[in-house]
Parts: structure tokens; C-alpha cells; sequence
């Protein structure tokens, strides 16, 4: 996977923690910028385009959820949460307001660095295993996979990075039921994880392309086993 000229924002008020990211990030060849604070990162972002960033939910201005929140009004940039084990249901909310993934602290710099590289290949597929097929159709759906554009009806759906990974995973096999192992293996490339991962990203899906989340018609729940995109 090339990393070179990708560059990713750390945003974590521990000093000792953002400088340790950035240097493990830069010695697996990305640019990094790291800050302290809310108010710092969103006064950086006027003159940078991150590729990815990283965000600590327990800033001392700004909560990383707000942030996550005001980030997807205008960008749908890849983010990773960093949080605290405690922090269950923040955690949770974070994933609800459109962050990617998340990693607890304390928390493996090799696996902070893993998870970087699995998010990034979901935005580009080319740096990982590409669809199969340019274009997907299942029922309305349409998917083009190397426009990273989704139409449902004719009409153009906004998703996040990840939301998009999930619809295509689907949509390969329509029909087929995807347990939560594999979708995490699919769409996250982690073998095993916390399926709150799955479960949130997929009510996140349904609340952009079913007409009542609440009664899906495209992404149906199997009972104790997992998840299908139905053919019609």
C-alpha cells in the first residue's frame, strides 16, 4: 500500500499521545499534523485536506462528537475515535455521528497504524482488493464502484466511506446472509472486533437508504445471524 503524501490529522489534548501517533504514522510513510484541541484542529483545517483523521472524544473544548458532527455537514473524510474504555456509550454515538471506526485507549500503536491502513483502502479501493464488478445493481440500487457514487431510484445517496464499503460488501452477493464476523473481515479487514462496529454502521446505512429505517426493506436483519440486501 502506498501511504507517501496522504496526510492524516491527530487531534488528542495528551501531547505525549498525539506526538507518539504522528511519529509511529510517519515512520509507515504518512504526513502527519497533530493538535491539541478543537479549536486548533478546526483553525488547521482552513488550510489542509486530511486524508484521514484521528479524534479524541475527551477534548478539553470541543467534545470530539461535536467535532465528528460539524466534520460530516461538509466532508465525508475518513475518522477513527479514539476513546476511553469507560466511554461505552460515547463511543456508540460517536459511530452514530458518522466516525469510521475507533480504537481504546490504552490503545497499540501497530494497531492504530493497522486500522489507518484498512480505513484508507476502504476510501480507495485500488490501494486494497477491488470490486469485482464497476458497477453494482441490486433492485433500485445502483452502485459504481470506481465513481464511489451510490443512486437509489435515480437519485444520488450520500454515504460515508464505510457506509459505502458495507452496501458494496452486500450488494456482491445479493441475497446471501453476511454474519457480523465477515462483515467485519470485508469491510473493516479485522478478523475479530466489536460487533457494535457492524450494528451501528448499519443503522447508519438503513437511515440513508430505506424509506422507513425502522421497517427495512433493502437491508434485512436475519435473527441471529446477520445481515442481507434483498434483490427486490
Amino acid at each position: 500500500m502506498q501511504v507517501e503524501s496522504l496526510l492524516v490529522v491527530i487531534v488528542d489534548d495528551d501531547a505525549a499521545i498525539a506526538k507518539a501517533v504522528a511519529a509511529k504514522l510517519e515512520l509507515e510513510g504518512f504526513e502527519t499534523k497533530y493538535v491539541l484541541s478543537g479549536q486548533e484542529f478546526f483553525e488547521i483545517m482552513e488550510t489542509c485536506q486530511p486524508h484521514l483523521i484521528i479524534l479524541d472524544l475527551g477534548l478539553p473544548d470541543i467534545d470530539g462528537v461535536t467535532i465528528c458532527q460539524r466534520i460530516r455537514h461538509t466532508s465525508a473524510v475518513p475518522i477513527i475515535m479514539l476513546t476511553a474504555r469507560a466511554e461505552e456509550v460515547n463511543r456508540i454515538v460517536g459511530l452514530e455521528v458518522g466516525a469510521d471506526d475507533y480504537v481504546t485507549k490504552p490503545f497499540s500503536l501497530d494497531e492504530l497504524a493497522a486500522r489507518v491502513k484498512a480505513v484508507l483502502r476502504r476510501v480507495d479501493p485500488s490501494r486494497g482488493i477491488a470490486p469485482p464488478s464497476p458497477v453494482l445493481e441490486v433492485g433500485d440500487i445502483t452502485i459504481d464502484t470506481e465513481g464511489h457514487q451510490v443512486t437509489i431510484a435515480g437519485k444520488v445517496v450520500d454515504l460515508t466511506p464505510t457506509e459505502f464499503g458495507l452496501l458494496c460488501a452486500l450488494a456482491e452477493s445479493p441475497g446471501r446472509v453476511f454474519n457480523h464476523r465477515e462483515l467485519l473481515q470485508k469491510v473493516w479487514d479485522y478478523d475479530q472486533y466489536d460487533t457494535h462496529l457492524v450494528e451501528v454502521h448499519i443503522a447508519n446505512l438503513r437511515s440513508k437508504i430505506e424509506k422507513n429505517p425502522r421497517k427495512p426493506q433493502r437491508v434485512v436483519t436475519v435473527r441471529a445471524v446477520g445481515y442481507k440486501l434483498v434483490t427486490s
